[in-house]
């Protein structure tokens, strides 16, 4: 298995980041919250890595932080949940809002993930609950004064947009009434994509 990866960032997109290591390059699948926290082309990267290995495939998924991957892990034991939906729940919000909306019980906060429903955020928190990595503010890789906004603008200005156009693309996802920080990257992304 494949635990941490060090390496130059060759490539930085939405689904993921490719690194050089040795010469090897590696495709590693992140939340869209960390991809604003990433170093640009050509700069070196730490990841602590979880190895997905099925039949068909063997799936690398990177984390800034320690408790990010343990996060990660705890919700792959959940039934039902497996890696892909697990990187989804970590890309709809940072994670410590997610452990503190999980602590908190705050279900209407977790269903504004995309691919949770009330259900499902009902769920998370009833299995969830005290079994999560207590996070300590300042030695995690989020800021709680961060907004979904300002994520969302960090994220699209490390994918190469200037700021003035990365704000504006923001700005009307969220005035369209999308909430969760992935939606909001994802619509800025179609709104830049046509003004192109």
């Amino acid at each position: 298995m494949i635990a941490s990866l060090k390496g130059i960032i060759l490539s930085k997109k939405p689904d993921g980041v490719i690194v050089d290591v040795n010469g090897v390059g590696y495709h590693v699948s992140i939340p869209l919250c960390s991809l604003g926290d990433i170093p640009g082309k050509g700069e070196t990267v730490f990841f602590h890595t979880y190895t997905h290995v099925r039949e068909d495939a063997l799936q690398l998924f990177g984390f800034l932080s320690e408790d990010e991957k343990k996060v990660f892990t705890t919700l792959l034991g959940i039934n039902g949940i497996g890696p892909k939906l697990g990187l989804t729940i970590l890309s709809g919000m940072p994670v410590g809002r997610f452990v503190e909306a999980v602590n908190s019980e705050n279900v209407s906060l977790l269903s504004t993930i995309p691919g949770l429903g009330a259900k499902t955020s009902a769920r998370l928190v009833l299995e969830l609950k005290g079994k999560l990595p207590s996070l300590h503010i300042g030695e995690t890789i989020y800021s709680e004064e961060k907004t979904v906004a300002e994520d969302a603008v960090s994220a699209l200005l490390n994918l190469g947009y200037k700021r003035q156009l990365a704000e504006k693309a923001v700005e009307l996802s969220v005035k369209n009434g999308v909430t969760a920080i992935e939606g909001i990257i994802r619509e800025s992304l179609n709104y830049l994509m046509e003004k192109k």
